[in-house]
Formats: structure tokens, C-alpha cells, sequence
């Protein structure tokens, strides 16, 4: 790409930052544009180099497509985006609603579990490795599935009228009325309904009306006692941390675990949920669903009847007082007004998960950090495969050696459109140029970008005790823009200086780039570290400074 240096495009792309994404509709290349109005059908890699656009393109694509897609139109919550972190989320807050979207819903993957807003890192490479496998989310069946086992025993069912016997072979059959999908413990309404015909089927009883034999077995204190212990309520937090404290149990259900691995997995009774945890218990959640949910089945229908007697009450009393005969009023004995006398909507159901999906459409940004349990917690939720994934083999801190197509077809991914956006936008040419040996050190295959402006400014070098200084003369200098200090974390945060950890700054830009021994970076994970580096480097679009000590 040949541009005059005095070019708008290149004036906009040199512009000071705020700290959120600016509305960049007016700088979208043609490449770029392209992308974004591809068919939402199958899966959409964006694969490009640090500042080449990926973010801005997997936005701008959640607005055409919300625009442009039927399938998306209609409703609030049909697309999704998900981001790294939770500065990603804040940083790009505000260019959806400025293209007009603001029924969209953002998050990271840690949001889609309840037990992700406090959950910690995995300290333990070896136990996060066996945690991400794909393969813990078949653990998930035998561990649900040996709390829906029926009684052995035959149960005699007495009320003030009859006594009914439950053979073993009856609850085996009222155990099949479970809807195939449908989690356990909204399913336990319908084994419930079964067993319930069953007892009503054999009760020998004329005298007594349906729902008077009905609130007597309800009323059965051990027959309720009986079918809880059979089919209990369960909470998928309690049982992913019995799979961890239980040996016996994680072998029934993960058998290709060896013993050491076992044992490396077990944990203390109320040790703190780790990052690692949470693809098992989405799994185990979506498996068991919500423990309050019965009750809230259970709330919605008692409110429903309610409005149903309140209505067939006002009825009679219409009918009673209307000496009219042509008034029609008798019309409202018919089934089908009957039903619509009755608002369904205004019996609260409560609760909900808006992120529980489905989604017509995911946007996933920061895609190469995905391993294969996270890919499975995205997935539960785009029954449809239709996704825009965003990201750069590059900056994968744990390593990206496959291609996009093996990775998401080992996750249950066929069909991809694979695009590639190799112009950087952002980062100065001097910075690149110092950037590239230290990605290129661990992989000699990254797709580097090349970019298309200089800056005027070389990398700057120096020490950490001029931190303070630099920053401050970066200040006075510069009345608007955004600086990063890059893992210092005792360095405080201001307005317009943030102060964040080298896995914190994935998918954001700054003026000004400050990094703080680097080398320090990965944790002593050589492929971590570069990666971390590289990703640091490129975050600037003015000036990189490295500190060490």
C-alpha cells in the first residue's frame, strides 16, 4: 500500500487515543470491508498480525450482520461477542452502541460461569492441562447420571382412598419420560408427572375427584422422600467439587485419568474455583441446569391458574349481570378467548440466564488463546457453528502450531472461511522492526504484518528506576492520549495512565507504551514470554519504552 504521508487515513490512524475504541467506520479498508460483509453462514476467521484491524472488523461485522441477517433481527441477545479480558470489554464499550447497536452481549469467558467472577489462575501448568482437556466434558454424563438411577424396590403409594404398589419396572419406565436435552432438574417435573399418572391410572377410588388423589400423593411425605433421593435436585458446583474430592468418584467418571493424575487432581473441600475449572462446570451446569428452576416452574404455573380462576370468576360475573342477549358476551366461554383472557407474560418467571444462550451469531476476538474445554463452553451456546473468530496465531502465549481449520475441526468446527489481514495499521514501523526478532525467536513462521506509517521516534531504552519520570514528562508533554505501563504492578492507575499485566493488554491500543522488565515476562515459559513481549511491543501507536532493571 503506497499512501501520501499527509493522507487523512494516515492523520486518523496517528490521532491521540482515549481510553475506549473510537468509531473507525470512516477508515475501514477495502479488505477489511470485505470481511465484514461476508455471509454469516459457517464460521469467519479473521487471522491478522497486532494493529491490522481484526477487532475493528469482528465489530463492525456484529453491526452489519445484526443489520443485514435475518436471523438476527427481531430480538435482543441473537449475537454475542466475547473478549479476553474485562479491559477489552470496557475498552470497546462504546463502538456497538455508536454503530447503533445496543441489544448486543459482551463478555469474557470467565462471565458465562457464576463461580468465573472470583475465580483465580491455575497455578499448576500440569493441572491446568488436565482440567482444559476436551475430554473432561464427558465426564459429565456418568457423574449426573448416578443420581437418576430408580429404586430397586417396589413403593407402595397410600392415600386416605387406595394403596397403589410402584414396581421397580414403573419407576424405570417414569424415569424414561425424561425429555432427551432437557437438564435434570427441570426434567424431574416430568418423572414426577409420570410416576404421578401411574398412581392415578391404578388408584381404584370413583368418589374422589383427580385433584383431590393428586394433593394426596403430593401430600405422601416418603413417597416424596422416596422420588427426591432417585431423582434429586442437584447443583453443578457441589458435583464438580465431589469430582475433585472424591477418588472414586472421578475414576467412575473420567477412567482415562491414571492414578497420579488423579491424585494431582484432587483438592481440599472448599478450595477456591481456578479459571481451569470453569469449562467443567459449564458443562456440568448446562447438563443439570439451575437448581431453583423447578421452583420457578412450579411459582409461574401456581400464577397462571390463578389469573385462569380470576378470569373464569369475572366470566360468570359478566354472564350473571348481562340481560343483554345480543351483547355477545357469551363468546367468552370459548376455549380459544378463554385462553387469551390470560397473560402469560405477566407472571414473572424470575431468573435467567441471558448468557446461557442460544446465540445466532458469536464474535470471538482473542480466539488463539482458546483451549479446547473453552471452545466447547462457546459452542453449547451456537448450536447454529455460525461465528466470526478473531485472532493471531502469533499471540498465543501457550503456542499455536496448527492450523485455524485443524484446531476448530478438533472441536467440532468443518466449515471455516479463512481470511488474512497482513497491512498494520497501528504500530509504527520502528517499533515493528524491534518487535519482530522477539516473535520470530520462538516462531519463525508468524505472519509478522507490515506496517504502512513511522512515527519518527525509535524504541527507547532505559531503566526502571526512570519510570516515574518518563511518565510524567510523557504527560506534560502531551495534554490528550493514553499511556500503559506494562507489568509494574505496584505502579497505580490514573485516567489516562493505566498500570496493567502483560495477559491484561490483548485487543487495546495506547499513545505511549511503557514496558517494565520484560524478560520477566511468561513466568519462565519461553513461548509465554516472547509472545507476552511481542504482544506489549505492539500495543503502542506512537512510542515504545523499555525498562529494565
Amino acid at each position: 500500500m503506497a499512501l501520501d504521508e499527509d493522507s487523512a487515513f494516515l492523520l486518523s490512524l496517528g490521532a491521540s487515543r482515549t481510553g475506549h475504541m473510537r468509531d473507525v467506520v470512516g477508515t475501514i479498508q477495502a479488505d477489511q470491508d470485505a470481511i465484514i460483509r461476508a455471509s454469516s453462514e459457517g464460521v469467519v476467521v479473521v487471522d491478522g498480525g497486532p494493529g491490522t484491524g481484526k477487532t475493528v472488523v469482528g465489530l463492525h461485522r456484529a453491526a452489519y450482520l445484526l443489520y443485514a441477517d435475518a436471523r438476527l433481527q427481531g430480538g435482543r441477545g441473537d449475537l454475542l461477542v466475547v473478549g479476553p479480558h474485562r479491559p477489552y470489554l470496557n475498552y470497546i464499550a462504546d463502538v456497538l452502541p455508536a454503530l447503533g447497536e445496543e441489544g448486543v452481549a459482551t463478555c469474557t469467558l470467565a462471565d458465562l460461569v457464576p463461580e468465573g467472577a472470583t475465580a483465580g489462575e491455575e497455578p499448576d501448568p500440569q493441572i491446568a492441562r488436565l482440567k482444559n482437556d476436551a475430554r473432561m466434558a464427558s465426564a459429565v454424563e456418568p457423574a449426573v447420571s448416578l443420581y437418576e438411577e430408580p429404586p430397586t424396590e417396589p413403593f407402595d403409594v397410600a392415600t386416605a382412598w387406595d394403596e397403589v404398589r410402584i414396581t421397580p419396572q414403573d419407576w424405570a419406565d417414569a424415569f424414561t419420560a425424561a425429555p432427551a436435552g432437557v437438564p435434570h432438574n427441570e426434567a424431574r417435573d416430568d418423572v414426577w408427572e409420570a410416576l404421578m399418572e401411574i398412581v392415578l391410572d391404578r388408584h381404584d377410588q370413583t368418589d374422589a375427584s383427580e385433584d383431590e388423589i393428586r394433593s394426596a400423593i403430593t401430600g405422601n411425605l416418603e413417597f416424596a422422600r422416596t422420588f427426591s433421593r432417585a431423582w434429586p435436585i442437584l447443583d453443578a458446583a457441589d458435583l464438580v467439587s465431589d469430582l475433585w474430592d472424591v477418588p472414586a468418584y472421578l475414576k467412575r467418571c473420567a477412567p482415562w485419568l491414571t492414578a497420579s493424575e488423579r491424585h494431582a487432581l484432587a483438592r481440599p473441600e472448599g478450595s477456591a474455583w481456578t479459571g481451569a475449572d470453569l469449562p467443567l462446570l459449564d458443562a456440568m451446569r448446562h447438563r443439570v441446569g439451575d437448581p431453583a428452576e423447578p421452583g420457578r416452574r412450579r411459582h409461574r404455573e401456581s400464577g397462571l391458574a390463578a389469573q385462569r380462576a380470576y378470569m373464569d370468576d369475572l366470566v360468570d360475573y359478566l354472564l350473571a349481570t348481562d340481560d343483554d342477549p345480543a351483547s355477545g358476551l357469551q363468546l367468552l366461554r370459548r376455549a380459544s378467548i378463554r385462553e387469551d383472557l390470560v397473560d402469560e407474560d405477566a407472571v414473572a418467571t424470575r431468573g435467567g440466564d441471558r448468557l446461557a444462550g442460544p446465540f445466532a451469531h458469536l464474535v470471538v476476538d482473542e480466539a488463539q488463546e482458546l483451549t479446547d474445554a473453552q471452545w466447547q463452553m462457546l459452542l453449547r451456546r451456537c448450536p447454529s457453528r455460525s461465528m466470526t473468530v478473531v485472532g493471531d496465531r502469533a499471540q498465543a502465549r501457550a503456542g499455536f502450531t496448527e492450523s485455524w481449520s485443524q484446531r476448530l475441526a478438533r472441536v467440532g468446527v468443518g466449515r471455516l472461511r479463512h481470511a488474512t489481514l497482513t497491512v498494520n495499521y497501528r504500530t509504527p514501523a520502528e517499533v515493528m522492526a524491534e518487535a519482530e526478532p522477539v516473535i520470530r525467536a520462538v516462531l519463525p513462521d508468524a505472519s509478522v504484518p507490515q506496517s504502512i506509517r513511522r512515527s519518527g521516534r525509535p524504541v527507547q531504552h532505559g531503566n526502571t528506576k526512570d519510570l516515574a519520570a518518563i511518565v510524567e514528562g510523557w504527560l506534560g508533554e502531551h495534554a490528550q492520549g493514553t499511556a500503559c505501563v506494562i507489568g509494574a504492578p505496584g505502579f497505580a492507575s490514573t485516567p489516562r495512565v493505566r498500570s496493567l499485566a502483560p495477559d491484561q493488554v490483548a485487543g487495546l491500543e495506547f499513545d505511549l507504551v511503557v514496558l517494565v522488565d520484560p524478560e520477566r515476562f511468561g513466568l519462565g515459559d519461553p513461548v509465554a514470554g516472547a509472545v507476552e513481549r511481542y504482544v506489549a511491543m505492539t500495543r503502542t501507536t506512537q512510542h515504545l519504552v523499555v525498562l529494565t532493571s
